[in-house]
């Protein structure tokens, strides 16, 4: 769903009633195509949110504080020295385009007054948030275009802001019912209603024309050219209901969820077409449905590209490990022929007396062999007899030494490569930006990723998840590996219970007894949490093993994470976060 300029009318207005007069008082740019403006009143302090990302891009107020950046980008320290302490005058949105156009008063160095506007253009994939001085010219922008990306609108600091190029569609700002019924009729072909009503009026989306197609057919396909005189009839009504709530801002917000209760649309208005399919939730505000809406998307992107370059960086890793087991197996599955080298030399080395020099075969009687077979060894007729059987016996000791080596070789790249599927595993868990930095200090320490620069002040770590048990206990959950090696070799007592998935990946958790004994429920419950933190999350049941703190250790030299355990005991247990 893409913020539409009608819906956009509504969030204007809302931002009008609480943010009109007041002063900037922070600014923070979580990433390249975010901003936070914090404003502060009498009434106290609101924060508004700005978006340019491709897939979300929005503005609204928010409730939620985003994290923010140790090291802030150019642009929001230019932002800083000249917003900070401006008021925000006026909320400009021309037509019904996808832009707003806050402008601030401030003062610049000398102290005199002066006007900058901030352009929010909310166009899909391109968006952008352009910082504009009191004569047009832009000072700076999330991105800024050339020739080289656009020919037809330059976005660079030192030239004049233009707008967007205008649409050629119908303002029903200005425009009535019957203008859009004209310009539908008016259309070459014969098209179907909704696409017809989204090619001639500006500042709609999809579905609001889907919905007045639906409700003009009383539920069935229309098109354009059919339309009689009752359709006009009907679509005149349900076009100046909509036009109305548009110019009024008289529109409330819907969201659209589907069974699953993902939300997968919002409008401005009531929404009839999708029938009882769908479910459908009327929030308090514009900007709550904006907040409740992308959220959770917004949170997983963030995510996902802050963590693009350790899950890269692992993936190769695990690939690079599976690989090597492979190959590594292959030779030693190859070793398992030693013996037959060590029977060849000895059968030689009982037979060199009849080897004539210059041999290439040797026919005799396998000794080792009950029915005392004739078996065929092959020989290198440049060596005498005696060098042909030391040939084999060296051949032997090789591959019985490469097969002692490659167990240990492949046991210590299985371990590894446990390792990088646990670290996977909390990637994929990660919530916040300080967990995936606690990951990525992890890897450095491992050697998985070269230390840049000198080395920083470490943050103080996050305490582990903790969740309580119907009977009061205390539960805790590791967020990554090093977590885990805490809470389980420092935190806990020994007679904690220690839970964790059997052979796949995941956190560590505890309960903590403190001198009394889980009642059944809640090793229950701590089994369902173990197996929801780990790689068998999405499983409709997981094997989860659990013991006493006193049975874990850690073996010398493992990495982070890494344990074993005896004494356990197995539940089978649904994932659950409850």
């Amino acid at each position: 769903m893409a913020l539409d300029g009608a819906f956009l009318r509504h969030i204007k207005k809302e931002l009008e009633t609480s943010l009109i007069n007041t002063k900037v008082d922070k600014i923070y740019q979580p990433t390249r195509d975010e901003l936070v403006l914090f404003m502060r009143s009498r009434e106290g302090m609101k924060k508004l949110y700005i978006s340019a990302r491709a897939g979300s891009s929005r503005i609204c107020l928010t409730d939620s504080t985003p994290e923010n950046p140790k090291t802030p980008p150019m642009l929001c320290m230019l932002l800083r020295k000249r917003l900070s302490g401006a008021r925000l005058r006026e909320i400009k949105q021309p037509s019904l385009e996808r832009l707003l156009m806050l402008e601030f008063e401030g003062t610049n160095e000398l102290g005199d007054i002066v006007t900058m506007t901030l352009a929010v253009e909310i166009m899909g994939q391109y968006s952008n948030v352009i910082f504009i001085d009191g004569d047009g010219i832009i000072i700076d922008a999330f991105r800024r275009v050339d020739a080289s990306m656009s020919s037809q609108r330059l976005v660079l600091p030192g030239m004049r802001y233009e707008m967007p190029p205008r649409q050629d569609k119908l303002c029903i700002l200005d425009k009535d019912a019957d203008d859009v019924i004209q310009a539908v009729r008016a259309l070459p072909k014969n098209m179907q209603l909704s696409k017809a009503l989204l090619d001639v009026i500006q500042g709609v989306s999809p579905i609001v024309c889907r919905e007045l197609e639906h409700l003009t057919g009383r539920g069935r396909d229309v098109f354009s050219k059919e339309l009689d005189e009752e359709l006009i009839t009907r679509l005149r009504f349900f076009l100046k209901r909509m036009i109305g709530a548009v110019r009024e801002c008289s529109g409330e917000p819907y969201m659209i969820i589907d069974p699953s209760k993902k939300p997968i649309d919002f409008t401005f208005e009531d929404i009839q077409q999708y029938g009882s399919g769908r479910a459908f939730k009327n929030c308090p505000t514009f900007c709550e449905l904006l907040e409740r809406y992308y959220s959770k998307r917004d949170a997983m992107e963030t995510m996902r590209r802050r963590s693009e370059d350790l899950n890269r960086i692992m993936n190769t890793a695990a690939a690079r490990l599976i690989r090597k087991i492979y190959i590594q197996k292959d030779e030693l599955a190859a070793c398992a022929d030693r013996e037959n080298y060590r029977i060849c030399g000895d059968i030689i080395q009982a037979n060199l007396y009849r080897i004539e020099k210059g041999a290439t075969k040797l026919k005799a009687e396998n000794f080792y062999d009950e029915s005392l077979s004739e078996i065929t060894i092959e020989l290198d007729p440049s060596l005498s007899a005696a060098a042909n059987s030391q040939k084999y016996y060296k051949s032997y000791q090789k591959a019985k030494t490469a097969e002692q080596i490659l167990k240990v070789q492949i046991a210590l790249a299985e371990n590894e490569l446990d390792y990088v599927s646990s670290v996977l595993d909390a990637l994929s868990r990660a919530e916040s930006l300080r967990e995936l930095g606690e990951i990525r200090a992890e890897l450095t320490e491992q050697g998985y990723i070269k230390a840049k620069g000198k080395k920083q002040k470490a943050e103080a770590s996050l305490p582990p998840l903790e969740f309580t048990s119907k009977s009061g206990f205390r539960i805790l959950v590791g967020r990554n590996n090093r977590q885990n090696d805490k809470l389980t070799l420092k935190q806990a007592a020994k007679n904690d219970l220690w839970f964790h998935t059997k052979d796949i990946p995941g956190s560590h958790t505890i309960i903590l007894c403190e001198g009394r004994e889980p009642d059944e429920d809640t090793i229950l419950y701590a089994a369902s949490l173990a197996a929801a933190h780990s790689k068998a999350k999405d499983a409709g049941k997981a094997p989860v093993d659990y013991t006493r703190i006193k049975y874990v250790s850690k073996p010398q030299g493992s990495k982070p994470g890494m344990v074993i355990y005896t004494n356990q005991k197995t539940l089978f247990v649904k994932p659950e976060k409850r």
